[in-house]
């Protein structure tokens, strides 16, 4: 294990939620200094932080706790009736590791997604340099999948960390124009499937957060485990009040 006592952890002023309105947030992350190696990012991960291009963050607000580090249990997982008529709907689709997304098709795929999809948020206008720095890094850790038709349309982008203990879900970008593929649905699917495949037991999806809609969907991918009082745990679908009760999580 990588020796974590003297990695240095810094705090951003408390700023506006971009994901709760008239909440306040506070985020901590790694020194950018510091050296990550796929050790460490792996051991920082099982204690909630995420990516973010070359940053290591966490919420950690003094008055909310509405973001919960979310897991895919892949040997467990058995999807739902709606996620398996989505991986039906798309078997046409090719997905293919690739080393890089520096292509101008990749970015305008990006830039249209962004601007249909996330233009009330915080990463609209896209720009090339936002579009590297968010979803790269140096690190050695990143796998990319593209997903195309048969006739070598692009039509989605899944950025995966590959960590010692399973995958981590960093962002996926699709056509906004294919709805009905429920692309985002699929490339998450498709990276269970991959994790399995490596023989990975789990897919780290990022902060569950209930009360925003954007984001309440990653505990639909069952059974999930989310992180509480510094543990992961089984998360219970169906007795979510008596859950969230038991371990103090936001209502």
């Amino acid at each position: 294990m990588a020796d974590l006592s003297n990695l240095k952890i810094f705090s951003t002023p408390v700023h506006e939620c971009s994901y709760l309105e008239g909440e306040e947030a506070t985020t901590v992350f790694v020194d950018p200094n510091a050296t990550i190696s796929k050790e460490l990012y792996s051991q920082l991960s099982e204690l909630g932080f995420r990516r973010s291009g070359s940053h290591l963050y966490k919420p950690h607000c003094a008055y909310c706790s509405a973001c919960v580090p979310t897991r895919v249990i892949v040997d467990e997982f058995t999807p739902n009736k709606q996620q398996r008529r989505t991986w039906r709907k798309n078997q046409d689709l090719i997905r293919t590791e690739i080393s890089s997304i520096t292509t101008d098709e990749h970015y305008q795929l990006y830039h249209q997604y962004i601007s249909a999809v996330h233009k009330d948020g915080d990463m609209y206008p896209p720009s090339e340099d936002q579009y590297h720095s968010f979803l790269t890094s140096e690190w050695n850790t990143t796998l990319f999948y593209e997903f195309r038709t048969a006739t070598k349309q692009l039509v989605a982008v899944a950025v995966t960390d590959k960590l010692s203990q399973g995958l981590s879900s960093i962002y996926t970008f699709y056509d906004p124009d294919a709805k009905k593929r429920s692309l985002g649905v699929f490339a998450i699917l498709s990276q269970i499937e991959q994790a399995k495949s490596l023989g990975l037991p789990y897919l780290y999806l990022g902060y569950w957060i209930k009360r925003c809609k954007k984001m309440n969907y990653k505990i639909n991918y069952q059974p999930a485990e989310i992180l509480t009082n510094g543990h992961w745990r089984h998360y219970l679908e169906g007795s979510t009040a008596a859950f969230n009760k038991y371990f103090d999580l936001p209502p």
